[in-house]
């Protein structure tokens, strides 16, 4: 039985890319019925066996076990997550980066930063981003936390190739806030691909969502990168306050000394995160983000 992987999922039917021979088009398949009795479905990145039927279509048998699994958006396998954010046009919003961080931590996906029109900035040098912060302090903020950082442009090409490079045999998720180029950024990066676009609206400050569908597309240095719809907010519905520290990487060799478990980094005594944040091992910026996002969650435990 033939083996793939679902490139796209699309108003019931799963298109999957066979793993040979290689370079073939993607097979239009239906999932058996025995995926719905079981409350399973097919994810886009799911590896698969399928069976040709006589029309030329196919249909999903069986799905091979997950490596990951998100829920939103929904993809599986995925390798590393790709956050998109401008540097201006909209303007850089780094609470909205760590609220993503925390998201990709929580699923355990190795991340990269890419910051985008690196080529409108006035002063690359010495202008105020975010915080008070330029674009060296931020960057090295969050390269002191491991994440590797990407400034590009896609008018100057600044920066495609190390996101290539990235990218390269690797599955690949790309999100962030709507419109910051993602989608533009894609269709430089891989040929042929012609993602719709949208200009930022002056009257909104952002753009407006012109992926629809998580897809994946095919890198001619071998992996996959998918574009997802884009989101202006997210949620903390799969994670619990006890554990959003440890969605902080900085947090984590700190939290794990605190004199209580479940220690939040509030106000409790014996608290080595607060202490660190004293000394100045913390940065401010994310200590306040951290606790907008913990607030945020008791709210919504109070509302449910």
């Amino acid at each position: 039985m033939p083996s793939g992987i679902i490139v796209k999922a699309l108003s019931g039917y799963y298109y999957v890319q066979p793993d040979e021979p290689a370079g073939a088009g993607s097979v239009q398949c239906r999932a058996r019925g025995i995926f719905k009795k079981k409350g399973i479905s097919p994810l886009v990145g799911d590896h698969a066996l399928y069976e040709l039927t006589e029309n030329g279509e196919g249909t999903v048998d069986e799905i091979k076990p997950r490596t990951t699994e998100l829920i939103r958006p929904p993809i599986a396998n995925v390798d590393q997550a790709v956050l998109v954010f401008s540097l201006t046009e909209p303007g850089l919003n780094l609470q909205l980066l760590d609220k993503f961080l925390v998201h990709t931590e929580q699923a355990r996906l190795e991340t990269v930063i890419c910051l985008t029109k690196v080529d409108l900035l006035q002063d690359r040098e010495s202008g105020e981003l975010a915080g008070g912060m330029n674009l060296d302090a931020v960057r090295r903020l969050y390269e002191s936390f491991g994440y590797r950082v990407i400034v590009t442009s896609k008018r100057t090409q600044e920066g495609l190739e190390a996101v290539r490079d990235a990218l390269a045999g690797r599955i690949s998720v790309f999100s962030g806030q709507s419109g910051v180029g993602k989608s533009s950024m894609l269709n430089a990066i891989v040929p042929g691909l012609k993602l719709e676009t949208n200009e930022i609206s002056a009257k909104l400050g952002r753009g407006k969502h012109t992926t629809r569908h998580v897809e994946l597309f095919p890198l001619e240095a071998g992996g996959f990168v998918a574009d997802t719809p884009g989101f202006s907010q997210l949620d903390f519905l799969e994670l619990e306050p006890e554990q959003l520290s440890g969605c902080f990487a900085e947090f984590r060799g700190y939290s794990a000394g605190c004199k209580f478990r479940g220690c939040l980094h509030q106000q409790e005594p014996g608290c080595l995160v607060l202490q660190a944040l004293d000394e100045g091992a913390i940065a401010p910026s994310r200590y306040k983000h951290y606790t907008a996002f913990l607030t945020e969650m008791k709210e919504r435990k109070r509302r449910y």
